[in-house]
């Protein structure tokens, strides 16, 4: 499947939850494939069906660079260590800017696959960043909402010179 075009900042459904995936067959997989396809063409660590426009819980993820993306359907977060780590995070729906985010250093998340099979996996350090950073899109929660006020306006004042806004 070709990639899709990514819902760019500031559109509304950025900030939107997406519903949970209660059919798991053809048409989960066809969309699996478009987010995967997607996170590939724009050489993403992470990104979710919310990305492509279609508020359905499905996160595609590389947890490393050189790691096969995987498919996590329906994740939440059901255990995070009270230890924090800070990390440069960005989004492809909103290039050219970055800013520090702290985060529990440890998170379990629970998932179902593409065969609607439960999993539970334990991530740590960037990975466990990436899947909150994905599953916090999922809740509606767009990364700058992570950041102070004023980290968050002037971050906005950074991406409107950027043209891209």
């Amino acid at each position: 499947m070709p990639a899709r075009a990514l819902v760019l900042y500031p559109d509304p459904r950025l900030s939107l939850p997406a519903a949970p995936v209660e059919t798991f067959g053809p048409d989960l997989a066809a969309l699996a494939e478009d987010v995967r396809d997607t996170l590939i063409a724009v050489s993403a660590l992470g990104l979710t069906a919310c990305h492509l426009g279609i508020l359905r819980r499905v996160v595609v993820a590389r947890l490393r660079p050189e790691d096969a993306p995987k498919v996590y359907v329906n994740p939440e977060i059901v255990a995070a260590s009270p230890e924090t780590a800070a990390h440069d995070e960005g989004s492809v729906s909103m290039p050219g800017v970055r800013e520090t985010i702290l985060r529990p250093a440890r998170v379990t998340l629970r998932y179902a696959d593409l065969g609607g099979a439960p999993h539970e996996e334990t991530a740590e350090g960037f990975a466990a960043a990436i899947l909150q950073h994905e599953i916090d899109q999922l809740d509606g929660i767009f990364w700058i909402d992570r950041l102070s006020r004023l980290k968050r306006d002037r971050l906005r004042k950074r991406f409107s010179k950027i043209g891209t806004a």
